[in-house]
């Protein structure tokens, strides 16, 4: 298992070097030469057609290999309840893994999953996940929401809401401390996360409905590749781009119909409203633990859209915004660490922070 963590994060770093190609950078190919250089003499099998040179195609394929054999090995933990519906649409459901006799009502983490609000399911976490958590006494859940295809934002983060209003409702049932909640995903569940982490509280007191009267505030958010941002000219403004063109999530994710609305006051103001960064305010306590696969590498308006909208320089933005409030916020990244980190891996601050630890 630690031999395929290490080939992953290997072939993370390789495949962001070679999106360099395009740009015919020979130092950059040099540096992915080396990388698979040593890659083949820690992975000799690797090397397929066993000429003695690892290309990059060669290393994905035998990532993935490796890949498929851990995960068919090793034991899934089947969900306490699977597909409870917290709405109509198909998609509007969650699996949760409770303590088994856990004598006290436990905390909860729930995984997000990413995708750029297009695609991705509940299903494609770490099948390790929820046993690590139960292991410390900490229930799990993994949710999906609608996508982009059913309709746009604000539906993805309100969809996430009223999950988490579910839980809460029924969290006696279920064996779960309502009061100590924390969410985690990558990309745009790692958005929506930290959605949720600070924007105001949704829970409707004056409703008939008993889930909508529940709060929506979670105590701490860990985000993979997050964006604190959703706002184009954010973007922009932030990586000293100004020409920089929509990622192409975009588009569908604001319900835009050409390019030209992009200008207009209505879709500015919903690109504010979207991005987490926007409702942080000194009235917020959540804690946030965010990481990036790649360092603080520069951008331009030629480079590849999955990465900037990954970009560590969007955590450390938030982060600036955050220490202003005095709010915990860490950011770790290949060459970058920010703020004080007494955890050492995301896990590990979303179990205690679960926890009250």
């Amino acid at each position: 298992m630690k031999m395929l963590r290490t080939l992953v994060l290997c072939l993370t770093c390789l495949a962001t070097s070679s999106l360099a190609f395009a740009q015919d950078d020979a130092q950059e190919r040099q540096d992915v030469d080396a990388r698979l250089a040593e890659l083949l003499k820690r992975f000799p099998d690797a090397d397929a057609n066993k000429d003695g040179v690892l290309t990059l195609d060669e290393a994905r394929t035998y990532r993935d290999k490796r890949r498929a054999m851990s995960q068919t090995t090793r034991a899934k933990v089947p969900p306490t309840h699977a597909d409870v519906a917290y709405g109509e649409h198909a998609k509007q459901r969650f699996d949760l893994w409770t303590v088994p006799d856990a004598k006290e009502p436990t905390p909860l983490v729930i995984f997000i999953h990413g995708g750029g609000f297009r695609g991705g399911d509940k299903s494609g976490m770490n099948p390790d996940a929820a046993k690590v958590y139960l292991n410390q006494g900490v229930a799990f859940a993994s949710l999906n929401y609608r996508l982009s295809d059913a309709g746009p934002y604000p539906i993805m983060m309100h969809d996430a809401a009223r999950a988490l209003q579910t839980i809460r409702h029924r969290a006696k049932e279920w064996n779960i401390d309502p009061q100590r909640i924390v969410c985690f995903g990558g990309s745009a569940g790692a958005g929506i996360s930290l959605w949720l982490a600070f924007h105001d509280d949704l829970a409707d007191p004056k409703s008939e409905d008993p889930i909508a009267r529940e709060s929506t505030r979670i105590l701490a958010a860990g985000t993979m590749g997050g964006q604190s941002t959703y706002d184009l000219f954010t973007y922009r403004e932030w990586f000293g781009v100004p020409d920089l063109v929509a990622h192409d999530a975009l588009p569908q994710f604001y319900g835009l119909k050409n390019e030209a609305e992009v200008e207009t006051d209505a879709v500015r103001k919903l690109m504010k409203d979207a991005s987490p960064i926007t409702h942080l305010s000194n009235d917020d306590k959540a804690s946030v633990y965010m990481t990036y696969s790649q360092g603080n590498v520069p951008v331009t308006v030629d480079t590849p859209q999955n990465v900037w909208v990954h970009h560590v320089l969007l955590g450390l933005k938030l982060k600036e915004a955050m220490d202003k409030q005095e709010l915990e916020c860490i950011v770790t990244a290949p060459g970058v660490t920010a703020g004080k980190d007494p955890y050492g891996s995301m896990t590990a601050f979303l179990i205690k922070k679960a926890k009250g630890e």
